[in-house]
C-alpha cells in the first residue's frame, strides 16, 4: 500500500526518524518557560542540561539515545526488504508492528518499567529481524 507514494514501511522509517525528537521534547517538557538560572532548559548547553536530568526525565532522555540508536538497523531492515521484493503487506504490517513497539517501549521506559520495557525491546528487536528476512 502507498501514502503519497511512499509504502507504509517507508512511512513507519520516518515515524522511527522522529521518535527521537519526540522523547528529547518529553525530557524538556515543562522546563522551556523556566529561566536557565531557577533550573529551566539550557538551550546553550542542551546536553549537559540533560545529562543532569533526573527521575522520569532522565530515562526519557535515555530513550531518545537508544531510539537514536535503533534507528540505522531498522531503515537498513526496510530498504533492503524493498529491494529484496518483501511482501508490501507484510513489510508493512511489521514495520508498523515495529513502530507501535517503540512507542510501547519509550512508555515503558519513562515509567521505569525495567522489565516489560526490556521484554518490549527484544520483540521490537525480533521484528526488526523479521523485517530483514521478510
Amino acid at each position: 500500500m502507498k501514502l503519497a507514494g511512499l509504502t507504509v514501511a517507508y512511512w513507519c522509517v520516518l515515524v522511527a526518524s522522529v521518535l527521537p525528537i519526540l522523547c528529547a521534547g518529553l525530557a524538556k517538557w515543562g522546563m522551556l518557560a523556566i529561566p536557565r538560572r531557577q533550573g529551566g532548559f539550557d538551550n546553550h548547553h542542551p546536553r549537559q542540561w540533560l545529562a543532569k536530568q533526573t527521575d522520569w526525565r532522565a530515562r526519557a532522555n535515555a530513550s531518545q539515545a537508544n531510539s537514536f540508536e535503533a534507528l540505522p538497523f531498522f531503515m537498513g531492515a526496510v530498504i533492503i526488504a524493498h529491494q529484496l521484493g518483501a511482501s508490501q503487506l507484510r513489510l508493512d504490517v511489521l514495520a508498523f508492528l515495529y513502530i507501535v513497539l517503540r512507542l510501547l517501549y519509550i512508555m515503558m521506559y519513562v515509567a521505569d518499567l525495567a522489565t516489560v520495557r526490556s521484554l518490549v525491546w527484544g520483540l521490537a528487536f525480533l521484528v526488526n529481524v523479521a523485517i530483514l528476512f521478510a
